[in-house]
């Protein structure tokens, strides 16, 4: 709160060590100091799905597993400007693109520039995409009226050759910082419990602090069937509280999205959540599984405190 900043080693410590309630109400008062009491609200729109040649190992998009996803290639424009509509009168802030696969093609991106444009004329939303491993594509999605570019780290870089072997994060680094070089905002965070433990969580954050990106989505491990982690026991509402706190202590002013994963909580879980830290919310359904219900996260909200809108 005096502007100091905790350590990796202390961090740890406070994981292992402090009192749940405690730490918790100090995340909380973090948040209160550093951040304003509008809960950040975004959707995504899955726009390409499945045949993915990266072998991530938590993906259910993935061409090297075998799940019963539907697959498809790229979106009809109407009926993402459809959704779009849609998201905006549910009173959502910010939508993205996400496509399957390594990045898409250059001969692609304008099909995906249309879209955006489109919306941009059609609606007020904060416009992101989330197209894997861009360059000079980035370019294009800015002047089309994309502001905000994801690209999740998904874990610490001591881990993650473990859960990935077709591409390396520090590839995820570079778009990061060619985006940022553009002057676009970075939404880049990560899924817990895929069997890292809670230094290499730390580790993690304290990446993201370093690239420092303003949005981090807090995603937890939904184990899907036919992918290699389907049989990865779930981590419990504690340690998922616990990582959520930290993760504040590390990244004051940024907004820690809860994200993929939290429809399996109970609703006192993520009301606590909003306690301990958390400040945004993915709405809506997930790329591949189902998410929480709109005006049921406006209710959780409000009786957290927040303004949803």
């Amino acid at each position: 709160l005096a502007g100091g900043e905790i350590t990796p080693d202390e961090a740890l410590e406070l994981a292992q060590k402090a009192i749940r309630s405690d730490l918790y109400a100090a995340a909380d008062e973090i948040r209160k100091k550093f951040c304003n009491k509008t809960l950040d609200t975004c959707s995504i729109i899955n726009a390409r799905s499945g045949h993915c040649p990266e072998n991530c190992k938590w993906c259910a998009q993935s061409a090297h597993h075998h799940t019963q996803i539907e697959t498809y290639d790229a979106i009809p424009i109407h009926e993402a400007i459809s959704i779009a509509r849609l998201n905006e009168q549910q009173g959502i802030k910010r939508l993205s693109l996400v496509t399957s696969g390594r990045r898409i093609k250059a001969s692609e991106i304008d099909y995906f520039c249309d879209i955006y444009r489109k919306m941009g004329e059609e609606t007020h939303l904060h416009l992101c995409a989330s197209m894997g491993l861009l360059k000079r594509e980035l370019e294009k999605l800015k002047a089309a009226g994309v502001k905000r570019y994801h690209c999740n780290l998904e874990t610490a870089s001591s881990y993650f050759s473990e859960l990935c072997t077709t591409h390396t994060i520090e590839q995820k680094k570079e778009t990061i910082r060619t985006a940022q070089k553009l002057g676009m905002e970075i939404c880049s965070g990560g899924i817990i419990g895929m069997g890292e433990n809670m230094k290499q969580r730390i580790e993690l954050a304290f990446e993201l602090k370093e690239l420092g990106v303003c949005s981090v989505p807090m995603n937890i491990l939904n184990p899907i069937p036919g992918t290699p982690l389907e049989h990865m026991p779930p981590i419990s509402d504690e340690e998922i509280l616990v990582t959520i706190a930290i993760f504040r202590f590390i990244l004051p002013r940024t907004f820690i999205r809860f994200a993929g994963g939290r429809a399996r909580l109970s609703r006192e879980t993520q009301k606590q959540a909003l306690s301990a830290g958390v400040n945004g919310l993915l709405m809506g359904d997930m790329l591949t599984t189902l998410g929480s219900g709109v005006n049921e996260d406006k209710s959780l909200a409000r009786e957290a405190g927040y303004d949803p809108l």
